[in-house]
């Protein structure tokens, strides 16, 4: 080890050295290597005085080891003389059992396919026994059952062949199986056409549950379902040719009743027959006749839709829709003709005569009494339809798919989908249904307007009483709103997603561009509230005409909204307000009933909810834009002048006692009390009066929601002039005067936002604030200056800047 230390301090020595330049580096050196000497001295000695332990611990392993190795003789010794036996033993037992287990499980299939031998030539012999004379054909059927049973390989085996066969029935037992059951099959057949034509329903049944006996149910769906489709057939002819000795069909419902009644008649053979197949057929077997009844279906509905169709000359019906001009609603949007300077009026007599000669001319070409009568019938047989296919739809939908809500996620079957009647409800129904409700919708709005009247007895003069009830609207409102309600009504029961897609938008369309296109017309052309003369307010009849027809679009507005929520909830105090589409929003219950199959309910609600939105948009720019129109032409011009009044005569550079001494000079001028307060309120009280006498009179004309909204307009106006007034006061207002014009503008602001209006208190905030900082005192002054300059965030509550606030407080001069 020494030997080793002093080659590791040769090593490291001569780099130390050749880094070393001077004596003491080189002493440094020296002793850094004393140290390691050291270091690696005392590890060699540990490790020497651990050597005799781990030479002690060696000694014990190899004891240990022949300890052992003894053990493991001892093992091996007793392994050989002792288990060996023992094993070979346990060895040639299992083998025993295991080919014992083989002999038992070959006797046993042995023993079962003698057993189904044995069983399959008893029911040969059975079959053979019950069709000869006893002709037992219930017990040869079941013999045929059983043997149905027995595994194919073995019916057709070799031994079964060798075994079965017997004298009496020398073939083999596959061949003389089948002979057998087409023997009965034909048989079955027989008699059951004989017992069809004979009308006895206790032998079709009898021998319709024994077709799957025979392995023939297929044969017997098929022969059952052409037995209940010549009962459909015969009394869907009955039924249609009830009405051919009087004047049944001449009823509106004739046809209707006679498409009900056909699938009426086959839901009840569903429904009864049904369990009846599902027992002996087995479950779902029900729709091959379901199938073959859906194909009888398409011929005798297609015999009544047809036969409808021609009999109320549907198609010449059709054309003459089609070629309906709307002389009127066209007329009205043309550009006015010029005409004499006086009020026209839509119900006026010189009105209704030059459209008299044209519209009767119309009328002779499309009668609504017709189109409303055939809209019924056509709606009465489409939910017939929807009613049918939505029984159809649950019968034939997989058993194993059934959930707790039969009707949830319906699906159309392709038998419905692919049916030929289903084309024809399609093709004969569905599209003249929707040709024939945009018409009767598109006219129902144009005679409306035709017959539009406004309400008696309307005048701005509060002494006059009005008689009529209000909201104040003509009659084509109540008009057009009892059609869109009829129409929408009549196209839900329906239950047609397309019948809605149609009819639905048709709707939004007709509302949005006749209906409020001709508010709209009438409001620019009729009853556009303008002064004759330059600067004069408009005549009295022409503003109250013109606040009816913002009445109309506002109330119009509500209608389409009670209508639209009470059919998405019918139910009272809902609190569904949503009125914008929603594809994740469930549909209501009351559409899921109509609409069961698919997404179609939530198609129905957000067509309804879009209905809503459209109509309330267009309505809403109309009614802004007619609100503004009253604002700058009636309410504008006299708002400057009721400001100017109630502010007429006031001095806010008065002193308190120049004050005192005016009010009394007012009492000894006109002897009765005057007094301080008198002088101090007089521009409240010309204001109430100013301010009632503008607003009073249209507040009882228009609807709440219209009035709020020209408020709304008004005092966003009245705050700006009255800020322009205060600051109109710069250098001639005192403090006293100052706390009199905050007093005034706080009085002003409260009369005109008072009866709840405390939001419309935000277009008078300006004001106030700057009342407020020409009233601050000298160290609130400062204080607010020193928070501004900080930047503590006060700013953010003010709606005038620091400049305005400045001049603010410099606009009331010094009280020298």
């Amino acid at each position: 080890m020494e030997v080793s230390a002093n080659v590791h301090t040769r090593a490291d020595r001569p780099s130390n050295m050749c880094d070393a330049s001077s004596v003491a580096e080189i002493q440094a050196t020296l002793n850094k290597l004393k140290q390691q000497d050291t270091l690696v001295t005392a590890r060699l000695n540990d490790l020497i005085s651990s050597q005799k332990n781990l030479s002690r611990e060696l000694g014990k392993l190899d004891l240990m080891r022949a300890n052992l190795g003894s053990q493991a003789v001892a093992t091996r010794s007793i392994s050989n003389n002792m288990l060996s036996d023992a094993a070979s033993t346990a060895n040639r037992i299992s083998g025993a059992v295991q080919r014992l287990d083989l002999e038992q499980s070959r006797v046993k299939a042995t023993l079962d396919v003698v057993e189904q031998v044995a069983e399959l030539k008893s029911c040969v012999l059975g079959v053979t026994g019950s069709m000869g004379a006893p002709q037992d054909w219930e017990t040869a059927a079941s013999y045929l059952n059983r043997a149905f049973k027995i595994p194919k390989d073995i019916v057709c085996g070799s031994f079964a062949e060798e075994i079965v066969p017997s004298a009496e029935v020398p073939d083999p037992p596959s061949v003389t199986l089948d002979h057998a059951a087409e023997s009965l099959c034909g048989l079955f057949l027989r008699e059951f056409e004989k017992a069809a034509q004979e009308a006895n329903g206790a032998k079709v049944t009898r021998f319709f549950k024994l077709f799957p006996l025979i392995g023939r149910s297929d044969v017997g769906l098929d022969v059952y379902g052409r037995y209940v489709c010549r009962g459909v057939a015969s009394r869907a002819r009955s039924n249609l040719n009830a009405g051919t000795e009087g004047s049944s069909q001449k009823d509106g419902f004739f046809y209707a009743n006679a498409l009900t009644k056909l699938f009426e008649h086959i839901a009840q053979i569903i429904e009864h027959h049904g369990s009846l197949v599902e027992r002996h057929y087995g479950q779902g077997r029900m729709v091959r006749v379901i199938e073959r009844l859906q194909l009888e279906a398409d011929v005798q509905g297609g015999i009544v839709i047809d036969t409808w169709s021609d009999e109320r000359n549907i198609e010449r019906k059709l054309t003459d829709i089609r070629s309906y001009a709307f002389t009127f609603l066209v007329q009205s949007f043309l550009p006015p003709q010029p005409v004499k300077a006086s009020i026209s009026r839509t119900s006026s007599p010189a009105t209704f005569d030059r459209s008299a000669k044209s519209q009767i001319q119309e009328e002779e070409g499309a009668d609504m009494k017709d189109v409303d009568r055939f809209l019924s019938e056509i709606a009465v047989m489409l939910g017939r339809w929807s009613l049918y296919s939505r029984f159809l739809a649950t019968k034939c939908k997989d058993p194993l798919s059934v959930s707790e809500d039969i009707q949830q996620n319906l699906i159309i079957p392709p038998l419905l989908a692919n049916a030929t009647l289903a084309k024809k409800v399609m093709d004969r129904l569905m599209s003249p249904f929707n040709v024939m409700t945009t018409f009767y919708f598109r006219r129902s709005v144009e005679k409306a307007f035709q017959l539009d009247e406004q309400p008696s007895d309307l005048s701005l003069n509060l002494s006059k009483p009005i008689s009529s009830n209000s909201p104040y609207i003509t009659s084509a409102v109540d008009d057009v709103m009892y059609i869109v309600s009829q129409v929408i009504q009549r196209s839900l029961t329906t239950s047609q997603r397309n019948v809605v897609a149609n009819v639905i938008p048709t709707i939004a369309r007709v509302l949005g561009s006749d209906f409020i296109g001709m508010v709209q017309r009438k409001m620019r052309d009729e009853s556009y509230p303008k002064g004759t003369v330059q600067g004069a307010l408009p005549p009295e009849q022409i503003i109250v005409a013109f606040l009816v027809l913002i009445n109309n679009l506002d109330v119009a507005t509500e209608y389409v909204k009670r209508i639209v929520q009470s059919r998405l909830d019918p139910l009272p105090n809902n609190n569904n307000n949503s009125s914008k589409p929603n594809a994740t929003e469930p549909p209501p219950p009351a559409l899921l009933d109509l609409y069961p199959f698919a997404h179609d309910a939530i198609f129905v609600s957000n067509s309804l909810k879009s209905l809503q939105s459209s109509f309330s948009d267009k309505a809403s720019e109309l009614i802004a834009d007619g609100i503004y129109v009253i604002f700058r032409n009636v309410m504008k011009p006299r708002l400057r002048p009721i400001l100017a009044d109630s502010f007429r005569d006031v001095d806010y550079s008065m002193t308190e006692e120049e004050l005192d001494e005016l009010a009394k000079e007012v009492e000894a001028e006109n002897n009765h009390p005057a007094s301080f307060a008198v002088a101090e309120d007089a521009v409240v009280r010309r204001f109430q009066h100013g301010w009632e006498a503008l607003t009073k009179p249209l507040a009882r004309i228009l609807t709440e929601p219209n009035f709020e909204k020209l408020l709304g307009v008004v005092i966003s106006y009245l705050g700006e002039v009255l800020e322009k007034r205060i600051w109109s006061y710069y250098g001639r207002i005192n403090s006293f005067g100052a706390v009199r014009l905050e007093r005034d503008i706080a009085s002003v602001v409260g009369l005109v936002v008072r009866g709840g209006r405390y939001s419309l208190r935000d277009a008078f905030t300006r004001c106030t604030q700057i009342c407020l900082v020409m009233n601050m005192e000298d160290d609130e002054w400062e204080e607010l200056q020193s928070a501004a300059g900080e930047g503590s965030g006060e700013d953010a509550e003010w709606k005038i800047d620091g400049e305005e606030r400045t001049r603010a407080k410099a606009m009331v001069k010094n009280d020298a």
